[in-house]
C-alpha cells in the first residue's frame, strides 16, 4: 500500500486543520493505521491510530481535541485537528500495518503543521 499525506499548514492557535492519509494500491479498511507526529529535536510520537475494525486511540495530549476517523469509499483516513496548540507544531506523517503485523511498515511522507501562538 502507498500512502499520500497532506492537509497540514500554517494556522493560528485554537483553530483547525484536517490532515488526510489517501491509500493507493491496496485496500485501506484491511489495515491499522497510525498518525505520528515528530517536534524539531523531540522523538516520533503516535499521535492517534484506528484498526480494521475502526476501534481507535487517541494519545493524551490530543484527546478531546483530535479525532481520527476513515472513509473506506475514498480509501482514506482522516486526522481532524481541533483546538490546535503550538506545542502540536510537528511534521505528521500517517503509517499502516496489517493487523497481524507488530510493526507500522508502509509510511507517506510527512506534512508540516505549524500552530502559531
Amino acid at each position: 500500500v502507498q500512502l499520500q499525506a497532506s492537509g497540514g499548514g500554517l494556522v493560528q492557535a485554537g483553530g483547525s486543520l484536517r490532515l488526510s492519509c489517501a491509500a493507493s494500491g491496496s485496500t485501506l479498511r484491511l489495515y491499522n493505521v497510525g498518525w505520528y507526529r515528530q517536534a524539531p529535536g523531540k522523538e516520533r510520537e503516535l499521535v492517534a491510530r484506528i484498526k480494521s475494525d475502526d476501534s481507535t486511540e487517541l494519545a493524551d495530549p490530543v484527546q478531546g481535541r483530535f479525532t481520527i476517523s476513515r472513509d473506506n469509499a475514498k480509501n482514506t483516513v482522516y486526522l481532524q485537528m481541533n483546538s490546535l496548540k503550538p506545542e502540536d507544531t510537528a511534521i505528521y506523517y500517517c503509517a499502516a500495518r496489517r493487523p497481524m503485523s507488530r510493526d507500522y511498515n508502509y509510511w507517506g511522507q510527512g506534512t508540516q503543521v505549524t500552530v502559531s501562538s
